[in-house]
């Protein structure tokens, strides 16, 4: 099973290639590919799923049709910033280079727009949208959610983005302070994937190849 990944973030194909590692699966960053890894894939969407869609749609343009392909859109959702920073989240701060000088940016920003706000009222939940596009039309979406809230400073350095500010219900630790295996469990794209893969059993397809 091989699957061409529409990202770039090295963080989140990680986390991919551990989900999907057991089932056999050979995921391909869009360099081993032969995709330039800087080509812009298009995520102009007022929403997760149109950004998901409109990446993957892309990507497979670039490799052909014989390939599959698997892209998302994820990012946080704060109640009391009514759903920012949203479909933004990974260009909050201004920043469009990744990395850490990013991902701290955009952290920074966060914290300072929730400067004085009760524990009560900083729910969040991190949002994934996936979609697989198959050699033959074949187009399945899934949606993951994990819901937690926002801590006052961060903690914990492993994950990437928002993980050392997030606190997932149920946890005394953050997304940053959980091992891989405990954040697959849990994770928004975790449970996407998760249900990207029953949807595939469901529907009796084989197994990309």
């Amino acid at each position: 099973m091989k699957i061409i990944v529409a990202s770039t973030n090295q963080g989140k194909i990680t986390e991919i290639r551990r989900l999907l590692g057991d089932l056999g699966t050979q995921v391909l960053t869009m360099e081993q590919a032969g995709i330039d890894p800087g080509v812009d894939l298009p995520e102009n969407g007022d929403t997760f799923e149109q950004n998901a869609l409109s990446k993957t749609g892309a990507l497979q343009e670039l490799v052909g049709e014989d390939y599959w392909c698997l892209g998302d859109d994820s990012g946080l959702e704060v109640d009391y910033l009514h759903g920012a920073p949203g479909v933004r989240s990974a260009r909050y701060a201004g920043f469009t280079a990744q990395g850490a000088e990013r991902d701290r940016a955009n952290t920074k920003k966060l914290l300072d727009e929730l400067q004085g706000v009760a524990a009560s009222a900083r729910q969040a939940r991190f949002v994934c949208h996936m979609v697989l596009l198959g050699p033959k039309g074949q187009e399945i979406h899934s949606r993951g959610t994990c819901e937690g809230r926002i801590l006052r400073q961060p903690r914990g350095t492993g994950g990437f983005g928002y993980d050392p500010v997030f606190l997932p219900d149920g946890f005394d630790r953050t997304m940053a302070e959980l091992s891989l295996n405990e954040k697959n469990r849990i994770s928004h794209r975790g449970k996407a994937l998760s249900g990207l893969m029953k949807k595939i059993q469901e529907q009796g397809m084989d197994r990309p190849t």
